[in-house]
């Protein structure tokens, strides 16, 4: 076992190591690391004031109590993020006025919770706790993330000491699911199931988990820190676009570990993260991971919000700075050299349909409506889980879900089942790649709608294309956040405002092509002033994918495609 990485000693200030390295950044950039301990924004000053995970105890005792207007500015728009909660998007705001109102003027007096599901993994018991904390106190909401997790929508403050009650008695938190913290760490959801699998990395993110959550030295970071890890040879958890991510591997000499990457992430710029050329042993990983976001935490740009993420530090640093710093400031020793992961042999990575097991039992991968459930579906679920399988059952970082050991002569009905409650294992290429995140209908960032719009283009595409039958992703986002992973996806519509050929200002998308990760990982491509109408959206898509379809070379991806088209193919 690798020795331990350093931890600060107060939980607001940064391990002391010497020597420190001189960044190459300006001295403006308020890292710990180099000595600026003085909030320089906002931000900063409420999380040095108090700490967000201390929030609890004051919505326990006294704004559960008192109500929403009890509730502190800080913590309403700050603090309560460290145990998951949001405010939501008042009913009734435009997109037009998302940029202009102030917080106050857009917030509801109802969160958005969002539950932590690390790995994906959940037990029926768990499952079924979530659909009736759903149906109970959340107005039925419960949808499916693109990172593991349950939303829900509706909550009131006066009912989240008692959520609170209902889920930690099975097992499941929100803490630090939101706010600048270590959110949820995904984890591929076949995980030690597979038959195909590297390495199970399930150990290492259980004791990840241990280390690290509600633990007050990792509760004040720059902004939030993404985490993924994965045996699977089909690299099913985005590991391209997260701030730090272990993908299996085998090592020629050493066997089974794996490959570190630090530095991705989306939003407004996007960075592709980068390996670091290391093999990890499986028994090492906590202690790298430590190491990974201790430097995130100390040496991490906390001036600027929209700087404040670990891309910006690595894009600075370079690769081997970065091991460098790791290994010399923080493990305390060498890493091991070794190889790249090898590229996945399949296009879809999201284990929807039936697949066989390491143990001779099957799992079902299943697909929600672009990870629109109900509380009332959750509880079904949990009861085809127990009637058909083990009691055991996954999210997936595709919005989608799966019921796991189901024996041979359990699968048929099982499906039967899952289509009565359309949920398809069986599903068309659109319904198996279309996601989108929440949309105007709740989030205060959005622009546009998308849960409904991304519903509706599934049956619209499905009626105008039957025929269509390659892997495709069309990924739908309310904002320029990029929170469904719009530039990686074969079609990414952004959402915006924009003027309709009579003149009027209408919701709209515009749209990113053949972007991709896993297969070639890239940013989509941007066709010079290509902006679609929400109601012009089934038309554009049918267009493109109908000109594909005609165009394309035998076994020629859609991405791969869209490199070569002209920009007349793809408007």
């Amino acid at each position: 076992m690798a020795a331990t990485p350093q931890k600060p000693a107060p939980a607001q200030q940064p391990a002391v190591a010497t020597p420190r390295r001189k960044v190459s950044r300006h001295r403006g950039e308020g890292q710990w690391a180099v000595g600026h301990l003085t909030p320089l924004n906002g931000n900063e000053q409420f999380k040095k004031d108090d700490d967000g995970l201390n929030v609890r105890t004051r919505i326990e005792t006294i704004y559960s109590k008192r109500g929403f207007d009890s509730i502190d500015p800080n913590d309403l728009r700050g603090r309560m993020r460290w145990w998951g909660l949001y405010t939501q998007r008042k009913p009734g705001i435009d997109g037009g006025k998302t940029a202009i109102l102030q917080p106050e003027e857009l917030d509801d007096e109802y969160f958005m919770m969002r539950v932590r599901i690390d790995g994906g993994a959940l037990t029926t018991r768990q499952l079924r706790v979530i659909g009736e904390v759903s149906q109970e106190f959340a107005r039925g909401t419960a949808d499916i993330t693109d990172r593991q997790n349950v939303q829900y929508h509706w909550i009131r403050i006066e009912d989240v000491p008692e959520i609170w009650n209902r889920l930690e008695a099975v097992g499941l938190s929100t803490v630090t699911a939101c706010g600048d913290t270590p959110r949820v760490m995904i984890g591929s959801p076949v995980a030690g199931i597979a038959e195909d699998e590297i390495i199970d990395g399930t150990p290492a993110l259980e004791e990840m988990k241990r280390r690290v959550l509600g633990n007050k030295a990792y509760s004040n970071l720059p902004r939030k820190f993404k985490t993924a890890i994965s045996g699977s040879p089909a690299l099913d958890v985005v590991h391209e676009i997260n701030d730090v991510a272990f993908v299996g591997v085998r090592h020629p000499e050493h066997g089974p570990g794996f490959d570190l990457w630090v530095g991705g992430g989306l939003s407004t710029n996007p960075k592709l993260g980068v390996r670091l050329g290391t093999w990890v042993p499986l028994e090492d990983v906590p202690d790298v991971y430590e190491g990974v976001l201790s430097i995130f935490r100390d040496y991490g740009y906390r001036r600027l919000r929209n700087r404040a993420r670990l891309k910006f530090l690595v894009a600075d640093w370079g690769a081997e700075k970065f091991r460098q710093v790791l290994e010399d400031e923080y493990l305390k020793r060498r890493l091991t050299d070794g190889p790249a992961p090898e590229q996945p042999v399949q296009q879809w990575r999201d284990h929807i349909g039936v697949h066989r097991q390491q143990d001779g039992r099957h799992y079902v991968g299943f697909a929600p409506r672009v990870g629109r459930v109900d509380g009332t579906t959750l509880t079904k679920i949990a009861d085809l889980a127990e009637a058909h399988g083990s009691g055991r059952v996954r999210t997936t970082v595709e919005q989608k879900m799966i019921i796991l050991d189901v024996e041979e002569d359990q699968v048929d009905s099982l499906v039967e089942s899952l289509e009565a409650l359309d949920l398809s294992a069986r599903p068309s290429p659109f319904r198996r790649g279309t996601m989108a995140c929440t949309g105007i209908e709740f989030c205060k960032l959005a622009i546009v709608e998308t849960k409904a719009r991304g519903a509706s283009l599934i049956d619209e595409l499905e009626r105008r294309i039957p025929d269509f039958d390659e892997p495709i992703t069309i990924n739908l986002n309310g904002c320029p956040n990029a929170c469904a992973r719009i530039q990686v996806a074969d079609i990414g519509l952004k959402g915006q405002l924009m003027l309709d050929s009579t003149g009027r200002q209408v919701e709209g998308y515009q749209v990113h092509l053949g972007g991709a990760l896993g297969l070639e990982a890239g940013f989509g491509r941007k066709v010079r002033g290509l902006k679609v109408t929400a109601d012009e959206l089934p038309d554009y898509i049918e267009r493109v994918l109908k000109r594909f379809q005609a165009e394309r070379e035998d076994g020629e991806r859609f991405a791969a495609w869209v490199t070569r088209a002209s920009e007349e193919a793809l408007s």
